[in-house]
């Protein structure tokens, strides 16, 4: 599930927000391979002043629309590091254009995101499995 996050001072003139939540540590934080993206979001409403723990179930902000995580579904993708301890970066986009995409890749999303941002914010957070 989706950890709570929230966030303030949106700047004037923002229409639209984006959410991408990645971890660059994939597989092996000390031989990383790839960025592995767990969530992407985007047209969060701009008065939205973040997102409820496990968001896809509790229900995301009106208007908000989900992208494809690696995992090919359009839905948040929890940690689950094969090895040591990956960081997990959400990264926070002020947007002056709402984006008519469907469900976008990263990459798509980022694409579209080219000169439309004004603002942006990152918070990393670190997971690691426990012994069993």
């Amino acid at each position: 599930m989706s950890p709570p996050v929230a966030w303030d001072g949106v700047p004037a003139g923002t229409k639209s927000l984006a959410l991408i939540v990645d971890d660059p540590d994939a597989p092996d934080p000390k031989a990383p391979k790839r960025v592995w993206v767990h969530w992407v979001l985007y047209n969060i409403p701009p008065d939205a002043n973040g997102l409820a723990e496990n968001a896809d179930k509790a229900g995301l902000p009106a208007g908000t629309v989900r992208g494809l995580a690696d995992s090919r579904k359009a839905k948040y993708g929890g940690p689950c590091p094969p090895i040591g301890r990956h960081r997990y970066f959400h990264k926070l986009y002020a947007l002056d254009t709402k984006l008519d995409l469907g469900e976008p890749t990263k990459a798509e999303l980022q694409a579209a995101m080219k000169g439309h941002v004004l603002a942006e914010a990152e918070l990393i957070g670190t997971y690691q499995k426990g012994d069993r």
